[in-house]
């Protein structure tokens, strides 16, 4: 029995999905074998996946979002690192009810990716999404040594509606450790960095972004784009582009021009996290999330696990808190049956606050459907 679950947002963690799905299978099949392999598309949760998954938790203080001081982790293994943007420029990262769509910085995202690198880091995989950020990167390039200036040559302020000064973007200063590693932009997001699906218009708005700050953002990301192109060529343009450009605010944009290879976020942390030999010695797979929807057939962990699993002839099952997607949607998607929170108690607010026992009770039906 494998359970690779993501988290459910707001609830439990990967690592407490497991933790109480694996309770729940024993008070019905005591001597059940399980195996908890929590998992992470790339967003928050992806440190604690790879601690849960053996790597080393490492933590260092760098700005956040605001310029305040705090600290933030990485995960290592050997010469491996696991880093998460959101540990140091995500949402959970402001503070209650305050959005700063405008100013808000990865500086501190660049940051972490330095402590990688002198921790010896030789491969690292940069895991963007829930961002507070719609800088384009800027900040955490500036954090790695990049300098952009405005018209009279001092530095602009952080935030992505600041790029709309830059006049002069100058890269020479990048930390050259950058160019002999191999640098993995991971993410469930594939959107461009501008435009009616960029960064700005999809994902502003959630960042607290009104209509005229989405404007502004998306400006100031394409001026921002075209001054890299003076500095670094038509790559600047090409990457403004590519799959992963608008990831968490654009930072996939900046993780580009620092030669970043996108990949799929599930498909790098399976990789990462040992999936495949967890795999083959499992009978059945648990996965899951907070919420199944169409969101979870694009890229979300429980789809990734699913698709991995089906191609290995193993049957998957996912527990989730709310269900909203059809059987033969899940079948497509691999998932013989999902259980739902709901379906032991119909009260949402009661699925969050209780989500833990819920759960139990949801693995205990789980054990009498397959393990009885």
């Amino acid at each position: 029995m494998l359970i690779a679950a993501d988290k459910f947002k707001g609830s439990l963690t990967a690592v407490q999905v497991a933790e109480r799905v694996t309770a729940g299978l024993r008070r019905v099949v005591p001597g059940v074998e399980v195996e908890a392999l929590p998992v992470a598309d790339g967003g928050d949760g992806t440190v604690d996946a790879a601690v849960a998954a053996g790597f080393e938790r490492r933590e260092v203080r760098v700005a956040g979002p605001l310029g305040d001081e705090l600290t933030a982790a990485f995960a290592l293994r050997g010469d491996t690192a696991v880093v998460e943007m959101a540990e140091a420029s995500g949402l959970q990262r402001l503070p209650a009810g305050v959005f700063a769509p405008l100013t808000s910085s990865t500086y501190g995202s660049g940051e972490l990716l330095r402590a990688a690198l002198d921790a010896g880091a030789r491969t690292i995989v940069f895991g963007v999404g829930g961002s507070a950020t719609t800088d384009g990167g800027a900040g955490m390039l500036s954090a790695l040594g990049a300098r952009f200036v405005d018209a009279e040559g001092e530095p602009v302020a952080p935030g992505g509606a600041a790029l709309s000064d830059v006049a002069t973007a100058d890269l020479s200063g990048l930390d050259p450790r950058l160019s002999s590693v191999d640098f993995v932009l991971a993410s469930d997001v594939d959107n461009p960095l501008t435009g009616p699906k960029g960064a700005p218009a999809v994902y502003g708005p959630q960042k607290g972004a009104s209509p005229d700050d989405v404007e502004i953002l998306d400006a100031a990301l394409g001026h921002f784009a075209a001054v890299l192109e003076k500095s670094i060529g038509s790559r600047a343009t090409e990457y403004a582009a590519a799959p992963g450009a608008g990831a968490a605010g654009g930072i996939g944009y900046g993780a580009l021009v620092l030669g970043a290879r996108f990949r799929p976020g599930i498909e790098v942390m399976l990789d990462v996290l040992g999936f495949t030999p967890a795999l083959e010695r499992a009978t059945l797979v648990i996965t899951g999330e907070g919420s199944l929807d169409e969101q979870t057939l694009h890229g979300k962990a429980p789809a990734g696990v699913a698709a991995a699993a089906r191609a290995a002839g193993k049957e998957v099952v996912a527990v989730c808190g709310r269900l909203a997607l059809r059987p033969e949607a899940l079948g497509r998607a691999g998932i013989r049956r999902a259980y739902p929170l709901t379906e032991v108690e119909p009260d949402i607010a009661r699925c969050i606050s209780d989500a833990g026992p819920i759960l139990e009770t949801v693995a205990q039906n789980i054990a009498r459907d397959f393990l009885t």
